[in-house]
């Protein structure tokens, strides 16, 4: 307990623990403007008010001009009183502290001990200081005067006959008016919201309701990280758009639900995911940095409205489903006019030809965002997809970046076909699942594949181990006996089975080569002379790399 005195001299106990509020009032509206919007840098409980109350008649000792700026417009959350050298362990953050100047009675003309008194408050956070005249001498002491100024320090008079109380009093009742006029905001704003969620387009009249309560931007991007609706619309720079489009983008990746608070260049952005952890339908932004218990509550409403909006779509997405798996099954059995037919229940049309046909794979889940992310895709891309029998299928023109930017946005290992006509489809689609099955990269693509050869194609863990077991009893005799059956075949075999010119490519007489292959048709137990026998020989050489 600390005691407070009042300037009658009359101490009276207050504890010395503090209280405060965040909270932002909402601004006056002209006539026919809705009182229920909030300006966020409005407050009743500031320094500037408990200055202006004409019943206290408190006079400001330091020029306005010559402190920091709007420093009499920060949050005055609480008023103590003490006459300690040193109050400081007692004191919180955004206190007005009130003093009869009782601690400078010793100190005399010392400039030091004002000062280091006033650095002390100031680091600690208090707000103003309050000087009660006439109790231990008359009028602010000019040393005390001059640290506050120096410091910066908002710095008033407390006349003899206000006592510290009624300035406690005072700002209470601020407080207490503040917190009021709060919660009437945000019992009147959900309202608002509801009411504009029954309104024809809900979804868009809620976020431009949320807007217009805040006072600030808000816009709703989908899955895919696109910004679908913004009020008011246009207000972000295209720097700030960019920067903020990119965060979101990241949000969206992680996959898991998620707020958070960040900034773009000078503007501050508050980040709401819509949806279940790793079924993210969406992000809520809104350039503000600071949101109070109020706001944050309207913006929880806001949130459940939006992502009942969006989870509502749910059994229209899943026809859509089915519909776009129709029309892959389609095109897989050949029959592209059916195809057609489904596009055209999905309101979309089937894209010119050449197409290419990607084959995604991935977990359930994650083939399931990546449809959904396909399904804004398609809004601006010219592009068919659908579930299939080995994962899911898009065809897009051969020049489209979505291969790359599904693997960029999803754990998914994508094939991609040659360009094919609609016609050609299933065999565009057995193209892709080779290139995914052949190749090791995110994306594989059938070019690279068919480069290879079909030779390239028998490059397995099985190939491997069945042309190990075939040219064991050669690479076992060469090393045993110190032969060398397996080179001259290989020679052989790359000069098209001339004996002459296997001869001359290893440097030895051609009978050598003769009686070597001999000798390794025995050690096979196969007769080398036939084609099907070589070509057996030279597959297992190529798998095997020996």
């Amino acid at each position: 307990m600390t005691a407070i005195v009042g300037t009658g001299g009359n101490p009276v106990h207050s504890p010395s623990c503090t209280f405060g509020t965040n909270a932002c009032t909402p601004r006056r509206a002209p006539r026919g403007e809705d009182r229920n919007v909030v300006d966020p840098s409005a407050s009743a409980a500031t320094v500037r008010a408990l200055l202006s109350r004409a019943d206290l008649k408190l006079r400001l000792a330091t020029p306005e001009a010559a402190l920091e700026p709007a420093a009499l417009d920060r949050a005055a959350r609480w008023v103590h009183s003490s006459d300690l050298a040193d109050p400081t362990p007692f004191l919180s953050e955004g206190l007005v502290l009130l003093t009869t100047g009782t601690q400078f009675a010793e100190a005399g003309d010392d400039e030091q001990t004002h000062r280091a008194y006033v650095r002390r408050l100031q680091d600690r956070g208090v707000v103003a200081l309050g000087f009660g005249s006439e109790v231990v001498r008359d009028g602010i002491p000019p040393l005390l005067e001059s640290a506050c100024l120096e410091a910066r320090l908002p710095l008033f008079e407390v006349p003899y006959r206000i006592p510290f109380i009624a300035v406690a009093r005072a700002n209470a009742e601020a407080i207490a008016a503040e917190s009021y006029a709060r919660r009437t905001w945000a019992l009147a704003a959900q309202r608002a919201v509801a009411l504009a969620a029954l309104r024809p387009d809900g979804l868009d009249a809620t976020l431009a309701e949320l807007a217009r309560q805040l006072g600030a931007w808000v816009g709703l991007y989908d899955a895919a990280g696109g910004l679908r609706r913004e009020h008011p619309a246009g207000q972000l720079d295209t720097a700030t758009r960019g920067g903020l489009d990119t965060e979101v983008s990241a949000v969206l990746r992680r996959g898991a639900r998620a707020g958070s608070a960040l900034h773009v260049g000078d503007t501050p952005f508050s980040l709401q995911t819509l949806g279940r952890g790793g079924h993210l339908r969406g992000v809520l932004a809104i350039a503000s940095g600071h949101l109070d218990a109020e706001s944050r509550a309207v913006v929880t409403s806001v949130i459940a409205m939006a992502g009942l909006a969006l989870e509502q779509n749910d059994g229209l997405q899943r026809a859509q489903g089915v519909l776009r798996a129709g029309v892959i099954h389609a095109l897989l059995a050949g029959d592209v006019t059916l195809a057609r037919r489904f596009v055209r229940e999905l309101g979309d049309v089937l894209p010119s030809a050449p197409t290419t046909v990607c084959v995604a794979e991935g977990t359930p889940a994650t083939l399931e965002n990546a449809a959904e992310w396909l399904a804004v895709a398609a809004t601006t891309d010219p592009v068919v997809f659908g579930r299939g029998p080995d994962g899911l299928v898009v065809a897009a023109a051969p020049e489209s970046p979505l291969p790359e930017a599904l693997v960029d946005r999803f754990p998914v290992r994508v094939g991609v076909s040659a360009p094919a006509a609609w016609a050609e489809f299933a065999r565009a689609h057995d193209q892709a699942l080779a290139a995914l099955r052949r190749q090791r990269g995110a994306v594989a693509r059938f070019g690279e594949t068919a480069a290879s050869g079909v030779l390239g194609a028998l490059d397995s863990d099985l190939a491997r181990v069945l042309a190990a077991a075939s040219l064991a009893p050669l690479t076992d005799h060469d090393a045993a006996r110190g032969t060398e059956l397996l080179p001259t075949l290989r020679a052989w075999l790359e000069h098209d089975a001339r004996i002459d010119a296997a001869a001359a490519a290893l440097g030895v007489h051609r009978h050598t080569v003769r009686t070597r292959i001999a000798q390794a048709e025995s050690v096979l137990g196969s007769d080398l002379s036939s084609f099907p026998a070589r070509a057996e020989l030279w597959a297992a050489l190529q798998v095997s790399g020996l």
